[in-house]
């Protein structure tokens, strides 16, 4: 009978970015180390609004249990895993593991002037968020609230992706009003 690795990300994500970011690079290692692991299956916690708060992955482990949990851990920190995530492997202690720090960057959606939403194009704001930040971060994924809308950046410094992106949030008027999140460095309680 296969081990049970469950996978609790630190990180805000909609299930099909965590599809694409996590879940698939991880299945991909593992059919090639490990045959017969495999994901089955994951889900996302969300609020009352339906933010994402963290997200789960869960794992049938073939073979030698911890090898394979050292070679998932490293796998997801490979793929930007937030710190604060953690790993069990049956019903022993979780491990903490990760790399990235996350910063929201939360997108007034209701109080701005009619014109900025009608003239301007959230995608060119990402683009430009990314572009300013560079090597120093990436946007795993994004959420669309009744008031606002979140984009959810990680990197090795959450403070320095606030610096790298300051100038972009003053330049364009949708940036108007918002707000910079640091996102916990722990999960949820």
């Amino acid at each position: 009978m296969p081990d049970q690795l469950w996978i609790t990300l630190n990180a805000r994500l909609r299930p099909l970015d965590r599809g694409a970011l996590y879940e698939d690079p991880l299945q991909t290692v593992l059919d090639v180390q490990v045959p017969g692991s495999c994901v089955t299956g994951g889900g996302t916690l969300m609020t009352a609004d339906r933010e994402p708060t963290c997200c789960d992955i869960d794992l049938d482990v073939e073979g030698d249990g911890p090898a394979v949990l050292e070679l998932v851990t490293a796998t997801l920190e490979k793929a930007g895993a937030p710190k604060g995530s953690t790993a069990r492997l049956d019903e022993r202690e979780p491990v903490t593991f990760g790399v990235t720090e996350g910063l929201a960057v939360y997108l007034n959606g209701t109080d701005l002037p009619d014109e900025v939403y009608a003239t301007s194009d959230i995608n060119d704001l990402v683009a430009a968020l990314l572009d300013s930040l560079g090597a120093e971060g990436s946007m795993q994924s994004y959420w669309q609230g009744p008031r606002e809308t979140a984009l959810y950046l990680y990197g090795p410094s959450a403070t320095r992706m606030g610096d790298l992106i300051a100038e972009v949030l003053a330049r364009f008027p949708l940036a108007q009003r918002c707000r910079l999140v640091p996102l916990p460095l722990t999960l949820p309680s």
